[in-house]
């Protein structure tokens, strides 16, 4: 006679609707009082019991037992609706964008405890053959810190994407540099347009982007101080960016620069431009104390920048618009002044870089002056080789 289970022990059946065995076994109450029961499921009798030992050796350890049906993709968009507070605008827009794209399109619909390295290996492997290293890294990333955040809501035991290293990508689009001709053309052909002062500043100081977009009129000094000891000539205070918080890049990117006279004479009248556009606009302007803004005084973003200096650019002599970014105008900056001899340091002050190596390594294709120091010592140490 078969012995009869123990009261708690729980049971094994057949389920006709999922056409399944499933095995339960019952562990108690909770602290309201509800019953603890935990199941497993399989085709045959033998599976649906191991299913169950694995989620009460899960439960022995102390580990919540994550719905068999979480996927990657709920992983994904927990993350995106959750693990992103508190982060600026753009960065949850790219993390989007990107897990939208690349990630739940390729693994979403996998079981998150069934995602093996081997799954993220391959998915790299064929996204490599599109994709930049630096943008691989960020899908990665994102993937990453989206089963990480599972694993801390035990939905999930480890985090394989750990465990899987990112490869080589494709080649990004080298930055280049306009030459002192092309620099030229360029300037021509903005004048008149609504971006003159803005591709003339970004050319002539080297700001980036974002510290120009984020400039107002009360750190701009176009008289300069005369009257300061000592006398400080016009210029502008690079101290904000359109960052999180308002803050420079760095610290070292906080800086004030004296303005070219060129600078000096467009912003003077692109002051006046803007007094007009102010009085155009009446009610519908706002205000926001800005140097580049909106016809009505609003903020301008990155894409409204590109498109306009693209605009600007498209009469340019020997310059292919839709080959150049605002971002390049910082670069030519660099490569005029390295062109003329400015020292390697001088250079870096003048673009807020932490240190040399930054502007060496992301300009290196641009810092091309020949180096005459050692030459000339040597000459003046042994003065002429003897003839022969």
């Amino acid at each position: 006679m078969t012995k009869r289970r123990s009261r708690g022990d729980g049971g094994l059946h057949w389920d006709e609707k999922r056409q399944r065995w499933i095995a339960t076994a019952n562990l108690g109450f909770d602290p309201s009082g509800k019953r603890i029961v935990k199941r497993g499921s399989g085709k045959t009798k033998t599976e649906a019991k191991s299913k169950l030992k694995e989620v009460l050796r899960d439960h022995e350890d102390g580990l919540a037992i994550a719905p068999t049906n979480y996927t990657v993709a709920d992983a994904v968009n927990d993350w995106l609706a959750y693990g992103l507070a508190g982060r600026d605008p753009g960065t949850v827009e790219t993390c989007t964008l990107l897990s939208q794209k690349h990630v739940i399109p390729a693994l979403g619909a996998r079981k998150l405890r069934d995602l093996s390295a081997e799954d993220i290996d391959r998915w790299l492997a064929t996204k490599r053959q599109t994709l930049s290293t630096r943008t691989l890294q960020a899908v990665h990333s994102c993937l990453n810190r989206s089963v990480k955040r599972a694993m801390a809501r035990d939905k999930v035991k480890r985090n394989v994407v750990e465990l899987c290293s990112v490869p080589q990508g494709q080649a990004g689009r080298p930055s280049k540099a306009l030459s002192f001709s092309q620099a030229e053309a360029v300037l021509k052909a903005a004048e008149g347009t609504s971006m003159h002062a803005y591709i003339v500043v970004a050319l002539l100081t080297g700001a980036r982007t974002e510290e120009l977009r984020a400039l107002t009129w009360d750190h701009v000094f176009l008289k300069g101080r005369p009257d300061a000891d000592p006398p400080q000539p016009p210029h502008i205070a690079v101290w904000r960016s359109v960052r999180r918080g308002g803050d420079t890049k760095t610290r070292k990117s906080r800086r004030t620069l004296a303005l070219p006279a060129r600078c000096v004479q467009v912003l003077w009248q692109h002051f006046e431009d803007q007094g007009w556009e102010r009085l155009a606009a009446g009610d519908k302007w706002d205000e926001h104390g800005l140097v580049f803004s909106s016809a009505v005084g609003k903020p301008l973003d990155a894409t409204n920048v590109r498109r306009a200096f693209r605009q600007a650019l498209k009469d340019a002599e020997g310059v292919n618009a839709d080959e150049w970014t605002p971002r390049e105008l910082r670069h030519s900056f660099v490569s005029l002044l390295s062109d003329r001899g400015v020292p390697l340091e001088e250079i870096s002050r003048l673009v807020g870089h932490s240190g040399t190596a930054v502007t060496e390594e992301v300009y290196r294709k641009q810092i091309r002056p020949v180096i005459q120091t050692g030459a000339v010592v040597m000459d003046g140490i042994f003065k002429r080789a003897p003839e022969r």
